[in-house]
């Protein structure tokens, strides 16, 4: 079958499923176009202005222990002006004269990565929207899981995977983002109205994979939906499917989709797989980027005055030097007065970006602290893997944390926090230590060092009650039985 007839076939599905809508098919705001080194497009935008987009740089930075590209950085003439974008990540578009761009993907990925993820033929795929204009149609999306910005660890866009216990040649390229949450507490919702095409590992008709039709990929932890712009939406790993979920029906934004866990190639960590998959300029099925999309939604929602990043994290060898960013941080008006880094190792820095040495391998949880012109703060940390040169193709033995709920907690409310260790010996019997930075005391739990990914019980999980209002960075460690550390940190805001 010739590939025009696999996509007029797809279309009709897409009509067919969408017949009797109360409301016409959203147009995507997004214009979206693949280019190579040198080469000019005209494109018209969701406005119908139009722009002269050219691509007349590319330089990606890979590091030496990988080969990964840890960043990738395009440069651009948007009507004839310039301007550099960062790809994937954490990056937000840029503003050049009428347009706003960013980059999703860039060609060196394909090269170590899978390059089905996202369907790029070219070397960059660039996007744009009119200056001014929201990135997704307000009302149309809206953040898929119901707990705080950052609560815990994530992977998003393009970035590179650094989990397991051996480094692999094989790189993963994040598709899609990773919303680290509580497994089994935290719940996952539509961020869409949509079409149930696939739940529990069964395809709704007219979307299977075979032939291109459809990017679905069936699974008994997965959900897929279908909105009006397209785009089909997958939600993995969950601990449990909503019983509401129906093959064939339409839900509405905001319905439940299940509960949030670490079943599937979940590597045995809790967190929601969320992907938008969307036909490219290929012609292939590929990932959509959707930070942009998840920030404006969660903006829109619960209103934050300020955001601190400090993501993405980084994989070292021990006794080298990087540099921390946390100039991605945002703020809603007026600007960021302070960024104040705390490292595991005691020492304080300031600035947006600063340089730091880890002279030892381990698993470190930096922190940043952001302060506006008001006083009010914010806090995020970021993953720091440092490498041994004994054993520079292992990991170090690493943690997550997580806790519930993230939102709206009072002074004597019992809050829920998991921590599970990877990597850990079986017979390491160290245990992971919280401090709730209270005066309350400290407690020890032990996890099962992630020996099966996919136990029940593989996170240790205690209670706490904060008995006063206020802001706390809570931290939980585990030193390991061959002297490596591990630390993670949470930011816990306990409300009047």
């Amino acid at each position: 079958m010739k590939p025009p007839y696999v996509f007029l076939l797809w279309l009709f599905a897409v009509l067919v499923s969408w017949a009797g809508a109360a409301t016409l098919p959203a147009r995507a705001l997004v214009t979206v176009v693949d280019l190579d080194l040198n080469e000019e497009k005209a494109v018209t935008l969701s406005d119908k202005s139009q722009a002269i987009v050219k691509m007349i740089g590319l330089k990606e930075s890979r590091d030496p222990i990988r080969q990964a590209v840890r960043m990738a950085e395009v440069s651009l003439l948007i009507n004839g002006r310039p301007v550099t974008v960062q790809s994937g990540l954490y990056n937000l578009p840029k503003t050049i004269g009428r347009v706003q761009v960013d980059c999703s993907v860039t060609s060196g990925l394909n090269s170590n990565g899978t390059p089905s993820f996202w369907g790029l033929d070219k070397t960059a795929r660039i996007r744009l929207w009119p200056a001014g204009s929201p990135l997704i149609k307000p009302g149309s999306f809206i953040y898929p899981a119901k707990q705080r910005w950052f609560a815990t660890g994530t992977w998003y866009d393009n970035e590179t995977v650094d989990g397991g216990l051996s480094i692999l040649p094989k790189i993963y390229y994040h598709s899609g983002l990773d919303i680290g949450g509580t497994e089994a507490m935290t719940q996952v919702i539509a961020a869409t109205d949509g079409l149930v095409v696939s739940t529990a590992g069964k395809v709704l008709a007219g979307h299977e994979k075979a032939d291109g039709n459809s990017p679905v990929a069936e699974r008994g932890d997965v959900v897929y939906l279908l909105d009006s712009r397209g785009w089909y939406y997958r939600y993995s790993h969950l601990h449990e499917i909503a019983d509401t979920i129906k093959l064939g029906d339409r839900i509405k934004q905001g319905d439940p989709i299940g509960l949030l866990g670490k079943k599937g190639a979940s590597g045995g960590w809790s967190h929601l797989h969320f992907e938008i998959k969307a036909h490219q300029p290929s012609g292939k099925w590929g990932t959509q980027a959707g930070y942009g999309f998840l920030h404006q939604a969660y903006i829109n929602q619960y209103h934050p005055g300020l955001l601190a990043n400090a993501r993405p994290g980084m994989l070292l060898m021990e006794r080298e030097s990087t540099v921390l960013d946390g100039s991605q941080s945002w703020i809603a008006k007026g600007k960021i007065a302070k960024y104040e880094w705390v490292f595991s190792d005691g020492t304080h820095a300031q600035g947006a970006r600063v340089e730091h040495t880890y002279p030892r391998p381990g698993f470190f949880h930096e922190t940043l602290k952001v302060t506006d012109e008001e006083g009010n703060t914010d806090y995020d940390f970021v993953v720091i893997k440092v490498i041994s040169k004994e054993q520079p193709d292992k990991y170090p033995i690493g943690l997550h944390a997580a806790y519930w709920p993230s939102l709206g907690i009072k002074p004597g409310d019992p809050v829920t926090f998991k921590v599970r260790s990877f990597g850990a010996a079986p017979d390491d019997e160290s245990d992971e230590i919280w401090d709730f930075a209270d005066g309350s005391g400290k407690v020890s739990v032990h996890s099962d060092g992630n020996q099966n990914k996919l136990a029940e019980d593989g996170y240790a999980i205690t209670q706490h009650r904060f008995e006063k209002p206020g802001h706390y960075v809570v931290t939980v460690k585990r030193k390991y039985s061959n002297g490596q550390t591990a630390n993670y940190h949470l930011q816990v805001r306990v409300g009047e």
